[in-house]
């Protein structure tokens, strides 16, 4: 009876006043605010238009997340978001950077842990995941983001946006995988440590999300350079490149 008399509020006020104060009632204040925010960002990076920004002057960031698994309509949650901002080939500023564990309210997996370093008792002393999306979003932006393959932090944070807010990642990603591909298509291998190890990166850390997003961003860096020999300046220009490929 009382959890019918909850609905019956949340869908009068609703009624009355949109969604923030339904989800604030339903949620709390501190949960609403910060999803009002996510929305927000998402609604004002459909405006943005950076295409015809030359590479060298686009503010980017690199980031990273570790997870329990690879399904994230499946159960498996984030356990780390990590990232760092980039612009053009200026050298990686670690004060420039974001990392936060995530609670995933849910065991971490053995092997997990040993892949990541991230323990049980880590996870469940995290902030919770609207509270790290929350921040990491204040963090980006409108920037446009980078990853290396690109589809599973894609994957996960799409789904965590909507689970917690309702919205889609609207922001661009650029995956360096996919530049390797288009840079160097008769390499054998394209993961991130072969990469590293081929561009001479030292590799340190490997599976922190913050660790990983410097070392992208340094691959990154190295990418920017051939993309400005090709006479590739802007990020229409590499779509376009990158579409052909």
């Amino acid at each position: 009876m009382k959890q019918q008399k909850g609905v019956g509020r949340m869908w009068h006020l609703y009624k009355m006043g949109g969604l923030t104060p339904a989800i604030a009632s339903m949620m709390g204040a501190q949960n609403a605010q910060q999803m009002a925010f996510i929305r927000a960002v998402s609604k004002e990076q459909r405006k943005q238009s950076v295409l015809d920004m030359p590479l060298t002057e686009l503010e980017m960031v690199v980031f990273d997340l570790e997870t329990t698994g690879f399904y994230p309509y499946n159960g498996d949650e984030i356990l780390s978001v990590g990232g760092v901002i980039v612009r053009g080939a200026e050298p990686v500023s670690e004060g420039r950077t974001f990392y936060s564990l995530v609670n995933p309210k849910r065991k971490v997996p053995r092997h997990i842990t040993a892949l990541t370093g991230i323990t049980n008792d880590m996870a469940e002393a995290a902030p919770d995941l609207m509270q790290v999306l929350h921040d990491f979003m204040e963090f980006v932006g409108k920037r446009v983001l980078i990853a290396h393959g690109s589809g599973h932090d894609k994957q996960f944070l799409n789904a965590a946006l909507w689970r917690t807010s309702k919205v889609n990642l609207t922001h661009r990603v650029l995956d360096t995988m996919m530049v390797a591909k288009w840079l160097e298509p008769k390499r054998g291998s394209y993961g991130l440590d072969e990469l590293l190890e081929s561009a001479g990166i030292p590799i340190a850390d490997r599976h922190h999300a913050l660790h990983d997003s410097i070392m992208t961003a340094k691959l990154w860096h190295g990418y920017l350079k051939q993309m400005m020999s090709r006479n590739i300046s802007t990020l229409a220009d590499l779509y376009a490149y990158l579409s052909k490929h």
